[in-house]
């Protein structure tokens, strides 16, 4: 994989390991501050899903913690110094603004950002959750595709507790989930979920012994990785899109979609791999701008037969 030894190894609150065939292994190891962010961890973060939305490399994304998923913000040090230590991002820090605005403009840059970088993003992603789960890591847990929960987890929003607002976008998030009803209990009576309660109320996908968690999110991630990627992050578009479009519009989303994966060599490789009663062999499409010598935004590219 050509862009494999650029993510792996360690980065600010979290290392990268790549397993075949292009499961990115993200693991947050600060169990000793709960896995709680940091502003180098959030814009590592964000650094990290960009490059993954560019690659041709991977096809999906697991997030899971030690000991601890994440408790939130590390409100104690937030802006440590030490954390850069490990960061991959540009260093952010020394005066800032600490007024109103000041606040308003880290939510929107940092925390929002963070929190929809999960939904922006078109490989699927999955969160395995023990422990803390907790404020904008509870929100960040949310935001992913799939939710496999320990029995251990322990999950809420828990803000009013200091009488913050879940700032990050996890109300709306819960109301994606839950409705408004089931919001307003759950936000405003302050719940407090395992992870057998967390299934029962569609939060996560499945519950598990904590020993099993990671071979378990590992089992999901190669069924995932395993299928026809250009249909499936289409897929999670349309889905994500239909929850708030009206149904003439979700029609001609996923009409518009259909017309790009129905001609994918994946569609003829299905249909074909069903008349032979055998496994489908997607994603060995090559790519055919590469091939020809063009580079798409690379300005002068010349294919090899100089058209």
């Amino acid at each position: 994989m050509s862009g494999q030894a650029g993510i792996e190894g360690k980065w600010a609150g979290f290392t990268v390991e790549v397993r075949e065939p292009g499961i990115v292994w993200v693991q947050f190891d600060r169990p000793e501050a709960f896995n709680g962010f940091t502003l180098p961890m959030k814009l590592d973060l964000l650094q990290l899903t960009r490059a993954l939305q560019v690659s041709p490399d991977y096809r999906v994304l697991v997030l899971i913690g030690e000991q601890h998923f994440c408790a939130g913000d590390d409100v104690r040090n937030f802006y440590g110094e030490e954390h850069w230590e490990h960061a991959r991002s540009m260093r952010i820090g020394g005066a800032r603004r600490t007024d109103e605005l000041g606040l308003y403009g880290r939510l929107r840059t940092f925390s929002q950002t963070l929190t929809m970088s999960l939904r922006h993003l078109d490989m699927l992603s999955i969160c395995g959750i023990e422990g803390h789960c907790i404020q904008s890591g509870f929100s960040f847990a949310l935001a992913a595709d799939f939710r496999i929960a320990a029995t251990s987890a322990r999950m809420t929003s828990n803000t009013l507790r200091y009488g913050f607002l879940p700032d990050e976008g996890g109300h709306k998030l819960l109301v994606q989930h839950l409705g408004v009803a089931g919001t307003m209990d759950f936000l405003m009576r302050r719940r407090t979920i395992d992870g057998n309660q967390a299934v029962a109320m569609g939060l996560a996908h499945e519950v598990v012994d904590p020993a099993d968690l990671a071979s378990r999110t590992q089992a999901l991630a190669l069924e995932l990785a395993d299928g026809p990627q250009v249909a499936m992050r289409l897929l999670k578009r349309a889905i994500y899109s239909a929850d708030e479009l009206t149904m003439e519009q979700a029609l001609e989303d996923i009409a518009t979609k259909t017309a790009i994966s129905d001609f994918h060599p994946d569609t003829s490789e299905g249909v074909t791999a069903w008349r032979e009663k055998r496994k489908p062999a997607f994603n060995t499409r090559s790519r055919p701008f590469e091939s020809h010598g063009y580079q798409p935004g690379v300005s002068g590219a010349k294919s090899e037969t100089g058209a």
